[in-house]
């Protein structure tokens, strides 16, 4: 289960595609936009970045942070980014152990098979560092709206 509104966002120390450290706590006064995704360039997670890519400029309106997560490595995000023009970081998570802090690691079926992997999850954190709002089984289409409209001053 990801952790609910209302509770405080755990910190977290991860790089991102230039090996940068970026913590949530470096953040602070400002809301966050955590969404985590499953893969690099995948179709979803394609969409979904490219969605936030192309609300970014409303989102800086609002004075909100966008950063992704995904097991990937940072030269994974390199090319991602790149290919895409992602204008936000997008941190590396390899070992998973943000993403099971966060309850976002579970079991997924896909084509008959299960395994462990990442549950596609937003968290809209508010700027002192509680959870404001839990976006589960997220699609990505659409969603960086929904996202937006999330936020108080969009609501």
């Amino acid at each position: 289960m990801p952790l609910a509104a209302g509770q405080p966002a755990p910190d977290f120390a991860l790089p991102d595609e230039n090996g940068v450290v970026r913590r949530l706590s470096d953040f602070r006064g400002r809301y966050v936009v955590l969404y985590f995704y499953p893969k690099d360039d995948t179709p979803g997670c394609t969409t979904e970045a490219c969605e936030f890519r192309d609300a970014y400029a409303d989102y800086e309106r609002a004075g909100v942070v966008i950063l992704g997560v995904s097991p990937d490595s940072p030269r994974s995000h390199t090319r991602f980014k790149q290919k895409h023009q992602l204008p936000f970081p997008l941190l590396a998570d390899e070992g998973h152990a943000v993403c099971q802090q966060y309850g976002v690691w579970g079991r997924k079926k896909f084509m008959g098979r299960e395994y462990e992997g990442v549950l596609r999850t937003t968290f809209l954190i508010d700027p002192q560092g509680q959870i404001l709002k839990v976006f589960e089984n997220v699609k990505p289409a659409g969603h960086a709206k929904e996202v937006l409209a999330a936020l108080p001053s969009h609501g």
